[in-house]
């Protein structure tokens, strides 16, 4: 199989946490998602991926998938164990609850191409890119930290073992601390992603820093 990725993004980082986790091995194929002509825009890229995002997942059999939660999902298919969500039907739910709530409530207003649309905007600058960011993030934290507050206590976000939330609240809580957010804002984030730290499958697969200016993935 074949991943187009770029490692600052943390849409490709859940993908790389899961193929960790799962002992999968993929091609790497860069895709640059930074510039002025990054190669996620290029007539090239597009032709394989029309959407112009990563990650993209080809698999063996030529099919391509797009978007990380389908491939997540589609790895967690195609590779059972360990498995990312959890037996309990009402474990499961919140699972992918807290996963969406990141991946469409959160991500969606961060990417380098809101950022380059911000900057646009008649006396925008690199701050209120960062502050934009730094907003988003802490308000949807906050809802999530409420979220994870009415359940009991554990090691990680929902159940006994690392699932599909873990996988996608790692790189986000990463991407907070970057923008100057602290986790201690949210103490059962903190507590989760402390435990995760630990865990070389999401330790080693962080969304790679970029520059201070830069928007977050």
């Amino acid at each position: 199989m074949k991943l187009f990725e770029d490692r600052i993004s943390s849409a490709v980082a859940r993908v790389r946490i899961v193929l960790a986790l799962k002992g999968v091995e993929v091609e790497s194929v860069p895709i640059s998602i930074l510039g002025a002509e990054p190669r996620s825009r290029s007539a090239d890229y597009l032709a394989i991926n029309p959407q112009g995002l990563v990650p993209a997942l080809l698999t063996n059999d030529g099919a391509l998938i797009t978007q990380s939660l389908a491939i997540v999902e589609y790895l967690d298919e195609r590779f059972p164990e360990p498995a990312l969500l959890p037996d309990d039907p009402v474990e499961r739910a919140l699972a992918r609850s807290v996963a969406l709530s990141i991946a469409s409530d959160i991500h969606p207003l961060l990417p380098p191409r809101v950022a380059k649309r911000l900057g646009t905007i008649p006396g925008a600058n690199s701050m209120t890119v960062r502050d934009w960011n730094r907003h988003w993030i802490q308000e949807g934290m906050t809802a999530i930290e409420a979220l994870l507050s009415r359940q009991p206590e554990r090691r990680f976000a929902v159940g006994d073992a690392p699932s599909i939330a873990d996988v996608v609240l790692f790189p986000q809580a990463i991407n907070a601390e970057r923008t100057g957010l602290s986790l201690e804002l949210w103490p059962r984030i903190a507590a989760v992603v402390a435990t995760l730290r630990t865990i070389s499958a999401f330790a080693a697969n962080a969304p790679v820093p970029r520059s201070a200016d830069a928007s977050t993935e």
